[in-house]
């Protein structure tokens, strides 16, 4: 395929992406996403809703309600859109966004944001592990296949302020009853951010010009990830870092806290075989823990690189979001 440049598009081709439909306005990382595009304020955002929904959207967003069983009508709250971002729990249907990438292809909506959002599922061994992988793959195969829009994935690492105060099944940490289970020796180091840049890294990215202006030009644009990922990270530290943090939070110190020790795989198996009675903290237990196994997998800042200086991403003190997952834990205990 020859390189495309603005300077050669046709007469009216406007180099930006200028209206954003996004799936989960609400929604955990994607309120945060919706919130950065408004500051940004260059674009009109659509809220695509379920019909019924009492989702509280952001003023200055338009709100589409659809019917997921009805294409006409997913098709019609797309119809204009420059961008699709898709935000939505692993425990969605499987079929709802398939039928939001046929609807975006009927609508020729150019560029698609899947729900990534996570863990590096390009790596084989999360690819095959975490039961996700082929999943999230036919999702991007489908978006090339039907040939009307280019997908560039988010990978984010799990997000750190919820991963850190969602029980002992994520992160390891009970931080109600200052315990904490370290996988292997808790020195293996991953990737993790906040929901603030995750929404940051979305908003600028889609704030990049789309192609590049002239052969001469060598900025940062959409094309550059068309059908790629980009890497983006607020923290690259262990569960003892995680510690650490917690204790100078709390002003606590070690002997305040619980600290136990579990082999990653057999952390990993039992996970396995929680889920496999019906219970879905295994899944959270399996997921988690094999972004901790010892082979990098976690780690993608080292193995890939971040794109985090060329989105204009800020350094983040990592105190601040621990004493964020310590009020989250105490707002859900005692609201």
């Amino acid at each position: 395929m020859a390189q495309e440049y603005a300077s050669t598009q046709p007469q009216g081709f406007q180099n930006r992406i200028n209206k954003i439909a996004i799936v989960g306005a609400g929604g955990q990382v994607g309120k945060f996403i919706t919130e950065e595009l408004l500051k940004v304020g260059k674009q009109e955002i659509t809220a695509i809703t379920r019909k019924g929904s009492e989702t509280v959207i952001p003023a200055g967003v338009t709100t589409k309600q659809v019917d997921y069983d009805d294409p006409e009508s997913l098709k019609a709250a797309l119809e204009g859109q420059d961008a699709l971002v898709i935000t939505m729990s692993v425990m969605a249907p499987k079929d709802q966004e398939t039928k939001l990438i046929e609807a975006a292809a009927a609508a020729n909506v150019a560029w698609i944001l899947p729900n990534e959002f996570g863990y590096d599922v390009t790596h084989p061994g999360l690819y095959k592990d975490t039961l996700l992988g082929a999943q999230k793959a036919a999702y991007r195969d489908q978006i090339e296949k039907l040939g009307k829009s280019s997908w560039i994935g988010v990978t984010c690492g799990f997000w750190y302020e919820f991963s850190l105060s969602g029980g002992p099944e994520r992160y390891g940490f009970d931080l109600d009853k200052r315990s904490v289970t370290f996988f292997d020796e808790g020195s293996t180091r991953i990737n993790t951010s906040t929901w603030p840049q995750c929404g940051r890294a979305v908003a600028n990215l889609l704030n990049l010009k789309v192609l590049p202006d002239d052969e001469d030009d060598k900025s940062a644009s959409l094309l550059h990830y068309r059908n790629k990922f980009v890497y983006i990270s607020s923290f690259n530290l262990s569960q003892r870092d995680m510690l650490d943090s917690v204790l100078r939070v709390t002003g606590t110190t070690e002997k305040d806290w619980k600290i136990d020790h579990e082999g990653c795989e057999e952390r990993y198996k039992a996970g396995v075989a929680q889920l496999q009675t019906g219970d879905r903290r295994g899944f959270a237990k399996l997921m988690y823990t094999r972004v901790f196994f010892p082979d990098g997998s976690g780690d993608y800042e080292t193995s890939k690189g971040l794109q985090n200086d060329v989105l204009g991403l800020p350094k983040e003190d990592l105190d601040e979001y621990t004493k964020i997952a310590l009020q989250t834990v105490q707002t859900v205990q005692y609201a």
